[in-house]
């Protein structure tokens, strides 16, 4: 599975649709049982389509798509998802931990709700309530389904149960590792770390741009990322490595690596997916100095670059000045906002 770009955001319901209440908040089900076809109700701020376009997209893509639907006549607001028309796999582990569950929310490649098998033990020691939402796979759109059925999973289990809420994780395989690693970027105030199973990106990209500044200074301090990827795998052995080294360049150190023996492209298995999770529930490594040295650099290169455009523009260059913003957009994201808005404005 190769990086994808974003599709255009479909436009959903404007008005909030709600079903049946959500069950009261500790009221879980029968300890270790695995329900299927659960419905949600509740929605977030995180999930609404501006929001989505704040933290997914780069500042200026962002500003296109704001641009041509107010051209339709609409306007980037409510939610891209109809809650009552879908369907969710939630397993709840035998115990509650002292400060609550833990949660990962998992992003499939395939199309329905399932468990991965062997899972339930692994999720059982550590606590963990898993959620993953049907029509959620690789054929679906990530900006306008897969992202926010996630964002909405994890808002509605938060709803109904205890959670710790800095035990919530998101994750996937394949293809849904990518949407996976895409969330964690541009939602580091909810996840807490992630696991790339068997697909991952570089940062820094068009089709991964980097999102607010303080939502980036968050992820760089506090998330926490595990790649876990087929001895086989090869492919995607090397996506990884072109992914960590991505992470490092932007100052992300708080990542781990591991290769899942004899495994070809399959889900991780039982011990693999313990591995990760007991890395990703190790505290965030606090290394001020390296990190402060490494933002320091690329705010360096930043001001040097829009400097660079802000120049073009004053000598009447605005073609140069266009190719430069763009390509700063697309390395820098939403580092570069707001000064690469208001250069943006100031082209012809």
């Amino acid at each position: 599975m190769r990086p994808f770009a974003h599709r255009r955001l479909t436009l959903a319901c404007s008005a909030l649709l709600l079903c049946a209440q959500p069950a009261a908040r500790g009221a879980a089900p029968a300890a270790g049982q695995t329900l299927k076809d659960v419905t949600f109700s509740r929605y977030t701020e995180r999930s609404d389509n501006a929001e989505l376009a704040r933290r997914l997209l780069s500042p200026l893509a962002a500003a296109r798509l704001k641009s041509d639907v107010a051209r339709s006549g609409s306007a980037l607001t409510g939610q891209p998802i109809k809650l009552a028309d879908e369907r969710f796999i939630v397993y709840i582990p035998p115990q509650r931990p002292p400060k609550g569950f833990g949660l990962l929310v998992f992003v499939p490649p395939w199309d329905d709700a399932r468990l991965p098998p062997g899972w339930s033990t692994t999720l059982d020691h550590y606590g963990l309530v898993f959620v993953s939402a049907a029509r959620s796979g690789n054929d679906e759109n990530a900006f306008g389904r897969r992202e926010p059925l996630a964002l909405l999973a994890a808002e509605n289990i938060m709803a109904q149960y205890p959670v710790d809420p800095e035990r919530i994780y998101v994750g996937g395989f394949s293809g849904g590792a990518r949407v996976a690693l895409r969330l964690a970027l541009g939602y580091p105030d909810l996840f807490r770390g992630a696991i790339l199973n068997a697909g991952s990106d570089p940062i820094g990209s068009r089709e991964i741009p980097l999102p607010p500044r303080d939502l980036f200074l968050k992820f760089q301090s506090s998330t926490r990322i595990a790649y876990v990827t087929g001895e086989r795998d090869t492919a995607h052995a090397a996506d990884d490595s072109m992914s960590l080294r991505s992470m490092h360049r932007w100052c992300v150190f708080n990542t781990d690596s591991q290769t899942e023996a004899r495994a070809e492209h399959a889900v991780a298995g039982a011990a693999a997916l313990s591995r990760a999770l007991r890395y990703l529930e190790e505290s965030a490594r606090a290394e001020p100095e390296r990190l402060a040295k490494c933002r320091a650099a690329i705010d360096a290169e930043l001001t040097t670059s829009l400097d660079s455009v802000d120049t073009l523009i004053s000598q009447g260059r605005g073609a140069d000045a266009h190719k430069q913003l763009a390509a700063i957009d697309e390395r820098f994201g939403g580092l570069a906002a707001p000064r690469s808005v208001e250069l943006a404005a100031r082209l012809p």
